[in-house]
């Protein structure tokens, strides 16, 4: 596997080398040199300080090219939402934070465990759409961190190439290509967001009421925004404070965009209520059946669902008929004849 390298210093290039060792084909570059080819080369690691304008704009220079890659790693100094965010939004489909192990970037960079239905050869149309998805995600996120307009207008158009790569590609080859390319938060919302798709798709709903719910599960956990890293992605079961704070998402959400222009009243009450459960134990307000709209049934079966086939380092990725059974569990808490007609998506699409 060819792999290219490109950094601000000449010690960043040393440690990444030094972590790749002499596992692949691999070629180095400083930042401010980089002239990449993009078709000879299967995945870039960029190792650069993001609070360095100079850096930024470097990056940005070469951005078409970088674009060519199918995988983009970003080695992130600092430990924080914001930089993550600064990572997809200057193009990374995944992002890893210093000190990386090298089992970590070696994970990043092949495939752990094949998921359980992969597609011989991803369609670039799904990479373009899943990574221009990631970067509006990211946008979303950057803006509520810094008290912004969020650009409703692109995230609707990120949602729109997700649909029409799942109607052009298939499901299956959206679940492979976000889950080899993109990670933690980003990953889950891509995730959600095809799965949804695909299900509105099956049911045979109106291209208004598709658009509706690739809104909402783009917006779905924006209020993930302000939640610390360190909660989202811990690996491993979370104690009470932590948990409790995690269940503030849908309200912090609801709370972020209930004045946003452009936003509908049904979209805004997607994200406020996508972990309610028809038998009232759900959050943040206990809704029961009847105050559970048919849009926020369709995205709490897809966001289970994306949740539980997420790829993650720390875990086995779970299969598609695991989790589903796992739906059919899930008695009295979510509308048994949807879950029923989500079987054809959860197993074969």
């Amino acid at each position: 596997m060819p792999i290219h390298i490109v950094a601000d210093t000449p010690s960043r290039l040393s440690d990444v080398r030094g972590l790749l060792g002499q596992t692949f084909e691999i070629t180095s570059e400083l930042l401010t040199a980089a002239r990449l080819r993009g078709g000879d080369v299967e995945a870039l690691v960029v190792s650069a300080d993001l609070r360095l304008v100079d850096n930024i704009a470097a990056l940005k220079a070469i951005s078409s090219r970088l674009k060519r890659i199918p995988r983009r790693i970003f080695i992130v100094d600092q430990r924080t939402r914001l930089a993550m965010v600064q990572a997809y939004a200057l193009g990374a489909t995944d992002a890893l934070f210093r000190p990386v192990k090298p089992s970590q970037l070696l994970a990043r960079l092949v495939d752990i465990e094949a998921p359980s239905i992969v597609p011989d050869d991803l369609s670039p149309t799904s990479i373009e759409a899943a990574s221009a998805g990631a970067a509006s995600i990211a946008a979303m996120f950057s803006a509520v961190m810094n008290g912004a307009a969020i650009d409703v207008a692109d995230v609707r158009h990120a949602g729109a190439g997700i649909a029409d790569s799942i109607a052009e590609n298939g499901l299956s080859d959206w679940l492979a290509t976000v889950r080899r390319h993109h990670e933690g938060t980003y990953q889950h919302c891509l995730l959600v967001t095809g799965l949804a798709v695909d299900f509105g798709m099956s049911l045979g709903m109106s291209k208004p009421d598709i658009e509706r719910l690739y809104s909402a599960a783009m917006f779905h956990d924006i209020g993930k925004a302000t939640i610390p890293l360190t909660v989202l992605d811990k690996p491993g079961r979370l104690d009470d404070a932590e948990r409790s704070l995690i269940q503030t998402h849908p309200a912090l959400g609801h709370d972020a965009l209930k004045d946003t222009p452009g936003i509908s009243a049904e979209v805004l009450d997607a994200v406020r209520h996508h972990h309610e459960y028809l038998d009232g134990s759900g959050y943040p307000d206990g809704l029961c059946s009847e105050s559970i709209p048919d849009i926020v049934r369709i995205l709490t079966i897809s966001d289970i669902f994306a949740a539980l086939i997420e790829q993650r380092t720390y875990k086995p990725t779970m299969p598609r008929d695991k989790a589903y059974e796992l739906l059919l569990d899930m008695k009295g808490k979510l509308e048994r004849p949807l879950v029923v007609a989500f079987r054809d998506v959860a197993l074969n699409r």
